[in-house]
């Protein structure tokens, strides 16, 4: 297979030295990403990052888990490679940033997202002080974006494979970050040409499936990990209508999240959804399907990638969640350092705890926080 330009030029403009640290999962993204990097001259180390144990996710000791193989996985492909390997243990770092908070957001009835936060704490900050050890100037993932220099600026923009692009979970981006950041497969235009060129190198991956699942539940058991975690018991309490009348009870407000309908364990004579979440009272608020339904929404710990904080109201457009199509709206920066985003057309489930992500065509122009 023949590399497209377009796939190499990111490399080779913003090229100044040439080590670089290759972030492994052991898929086929990121031994891709190690093996254009590496074709582009630059002195690479692959590593694989130990994010938890097995007790963490409430599996077995003794259990074999799925991050022991794609350890290996990625271990091989280093290897075919002839590239430096090392795995990283950061799983104190992992429990308090990422886990602790997972469990406290939905305590507190919000729906975090996890890889978000896996992002900006452990592969763009722990890895970076991991990289400076090891004398690497960059860091490499597989993520689908990519970064170019505009106007004395670096911009992320998102990938040329709309299906594949990753920008929503990198808004957390800053400068400093994204001059030493490389995304070689933001200019792949699907996966397929991927897959082709791991099988092309001879990867043992090249055919591995995606994984879904957050990395910490691998059985989808949400419930399970958070009482692992907190040591609490979910206790029952009340399903309500949005007039306050109980309609039944629930299990306990982990189990549930924003828009949901599956699951909710009632015979009701038509279709009610989770608009709301109340802690407080421990209720959770059922609706109809237009319940659900707003046109703004507040965000905090808001990062603007450019580094500058626009003055006024802009207009752009808005996802508040990862598979949604960009939406049009307009945002303000409130004097407390929220932002407003209004939207020209009511979105469905806006949920606390997830990310509104603001983009300017293809470029990213930061994101932050639901509340």
């Amino acid at each position: 297979m023949t590399i497209p330009s377009s796939q190499i030029v990111p490399l080779v403009a913003i090229v100044m030295k040439t080590k670089a640290l290759i972030a492994m999962s052991g898929g086929v993204d990121s031994s891709v990403a190690a093996y254009l990097t590496q074709s582009q001259g630059f002195e690479c180390i692959g590593c694989t990052m130990k994010l938890y144990h097995n007790e963490d996710a409430g599996v077995s000791k003794n259990h074999t888990c799925c991050s022991l193989d794609d350890v290996e996985d990625a271990r091989s492909v280093a290897r075919k490679l002839k590239m430096p390997y090392y795995v990283f243990n950061f799983s104190d770092d992992f429990k308090e940033k990422i886990i602790d908070k997972f469990v406290d957001s939905y305590l507190h009835g919000k729906t975090p997202n996890p890889c978000i936060d896996c992002n900006r704490y452990m592969k763009f900050d722990k890895l970076f002080e991991r990289a400076e050890i090891l004398g690497c100037n960059y860091i490499v993932t597989g993520h689908y974006a990519r970064i170019e220099y505009e106007n004395g600026k670096f911009v992320l923009k998102k990938a040329l494979d709309n299906f594949k692009d990753q920008s929503y979970v990198l808004y957390s981006l800053t400068q400093k970050q994204l001059a030493h950041v490389l995304f070689p497969l933001g200019g792949f235009h699907n996966k397929d040409e991927v897959r082709e060129l791991a099988k092309e190198q001879g990867f043992i991956n090249f055919d591995k499936h995606d994984s879904q699942d957050i990395c910490f539940v691998p059985n989808g058991d949400y419930a399970k990990v958070i009482e692992l975690h907190s040591g609490e018991k979910q206790q029952q309490g009340n399903f309500v209508d949005t007039n306050g009348n109980i309609l039944g009870k629930h299990k306990g407000i982990i189990h549930y999240t924003i828009g949901q309908r599956k699951g909710l364990g009632l015979a009701l004579l038509e279709p009610h959804f989770v608009c709301a979440i109340n802690v407080n009272d421990n209720t959770v608020v059922l609706g109809k399907a237009e319940d659900l339904y707003a046109r703004e929404l507040l965000a905090n710990d808001f990062n603007w990638i450019s580094g500058d904080t626009p003055n006024g109201e802009i207009r752009c457009k808005a996802k508040i969640r990862y598979g949604q199509i960009e939406q049009p709206a307009l945002a303000r920066v409130l004097e407390s350092g929220c932002v407003r985003v209004v939207f020209d057309e009511p979105q469905r489930a806006i949920t606390p705890g997830q990310a509104v992500v603001l983009y300017d065509g293809d470029i990213v122009l930061g994101g932050g926080v639901i509340i």
